[in-house]
């Protein structure tokens, strides 16, 4: 699988907002785990800059997480362990 953030750090200026979309199941644990495993990668990152959308069935739920993204490093790194998280269905 290709690396979303491959070519950023030719596209932005950091620092910059970034918005990254994450998919899980739709439990009362995916958002506030989510919330806790950004931050500990952008700690500015605050509740309000987090927008999620249940799917039609309402089985999952999709978040739009915007961080102030300081560095291509530190985007690769949220990516990582989102990748890795198993809440996580995926992360683009």
């Amino acid at each position: 699988m290709s690396n979303p953030t491959s070519d950023i750090k030719d596209l932005l200026e950091f620092p910059a907002r970034f918005p990254i979309k994450v998919m899980g199941e739709r439990t009362d644990v995916f958002l506030p785990t989510i919330f806790e495993v950004v931050r500990l990668h952008a700690p500015d990152l605050e509740l309000a800059h987090i927008v999620a959308r249940d799917s039609s069935s309402g089985k999952y739920v999709s978040l739009t997480v915007t961080v102030t993204a300081t560095s291509k490093e530190q985007l690769d790194n949220i990516y990582r362990v989102l990748s890795g998280h198993p809440l996580v269905k995926w992360a683009l």
